[in-house]
């Protein structure tokens, strides 16, 4: 009320008609720190300060970001490797979506050396309202196959899909459940295959801290109750750099490194080793921008197999791929690749 406040409380007055709030202690009226605020009246140039913490977002602890699944360690340095490439075969891809939502996907390929043609459906509707992707496949093979994907409606992150597989020609069904969790700093993964002899359980998991990534794969065989597959892997990733290294079935060994030079030059490193061989294999490749439109791919291998692609951007949505596969050892001999790829996109 009027009275004076009791020591070590705040209290409040009025000075130019604005409310200041003070804190007094027994021992002397001290300016309080910053768990203790303590105002007066300030000047009328100046804002009001405020006990709430107002450091800019950026610097505030930011959450740690969600590593990527097993299979996708080491993915920018493959996808300098294979992507821009189709030695041997002549390709054409088509992507539509309808008014309605729905994608389409065709493709069609076929093998200059074998001539055998194959080709693909892929219809996808998602249902982005409850998290739902139906998806219907068949190929040139007569096989069927659909997948039901529910992601972040059971949990958040959590992603459960059910694929099933189905051919007319021989009678023979297959089942999959697949599941996915990811958060800050973890990646998981648990996929149950259905066979009549015994389903087979593949599990995952990835751990990521400050640019180090550590993973681990398996697979466990109920029909023969052993593990098939015991695979390590461990990383290390940042903006432009990353670095993974993986031990498959304790006798297959490798490593690669990928490293963004620029905006126009992306490189990549691959070793491998198998216990028991002497020989190591190992390739270097690279992929630089010409320009927005166009770039050219390039890798060779210990065995002297030189790759060349070439991508343009024809027009928006009409992409052209030339690639090139030659053998160093044998130049004259001949036995080398052509290849050619077309993708429209609508």
């Amino acid at each position: 009320m009027g009275g004076p406040s009791a020591p070590g409380s705040c209290g409040t007055a009025a000075a130019g008609g604005r409310t200041g709030v003070s804190f007094t202690s027994p021992s002397s009226a001290q300016s309080c720190s910053s768990a203790v605020c303590r105002t007066t009246a300030p000047p009328r140039d100046r804002p009001e300060p405020t006990c709430s913490d107002d450091r800019p977002q950026a610097a505030q602890a930011a959450p740690m970001a969600i590593p990527p699944a097993y299979v996708d360690l080491g993915k920018p340095a493959r996808d300098i490797f294979n992507k821009g490439y189709g030695f041997g075969l002549v390709k054409l891809d088509v992507k539509t979506k309808s008014a309605s939502g729905v994608e389409f996907t065709t493709s069609g390929s076929s093998n200059t050396d074998t001539g055998k043609v194959n080709g693909s459906l892929e219809t996808k509707y998602k249902w982005a309202e409850y998290g739902l992707t139906f998806t219907e496949k068949w190929n040139t093979d007569n096989t069927l196959g659909t997948e039901i994907a529910i992601e972040d409606q059971l949990a958040k992150g959590l992603k459960v899909t059910f694929d099933t597989t189905f051919s007319p020609n021989t009678g023979k069904k297959s089942g999959k459940i697949k599941s996915a969790y990811k958060r800050e700093c973890i990646n998981l993964g648990c996929d149950v295959d259905f066979d009549f002899a015994g389903p087979a359980v593949h599990g995952s998991a990835v751990f990521g801290y400050e640019g180090w990534l550590a993973g681990y794969q398996m697979t466990f065989d109920t029909a023969k109750s052993k593990l098939t597959r015991n695979n390590f892997s461990v990383g290390y990733k940042t903006g432009d750099f990353q670095l993974h290294t993986n031990v498959n079935d304790g006798s297959e060994f490798g490593g690669s490194i990928y490293q963004k030079v620029s905006e126009s030059l992306e490189t990549a490193i691959n070793l491998a080793w198998t216990a028991g061989s002497n020989s190591t294999r190992f390739g270097f490749a690279a992929k630089y921008k010409l320009d927005p439109t166009a770039s050219l791919s390039a890798k060779v291998n210990n065995s002297s197999l030189i790759g060349v692609g070439y991508t343009q951007t024809l027009r928006p949505g009409v992409k052209l791929t030339l690639s090139a596969l030659i053998d160093g050892k044998s130049i004259n001999a001949g036995g080398h690749k052509l290849g050619l790829g077309l993708e429209l996109e609508a």
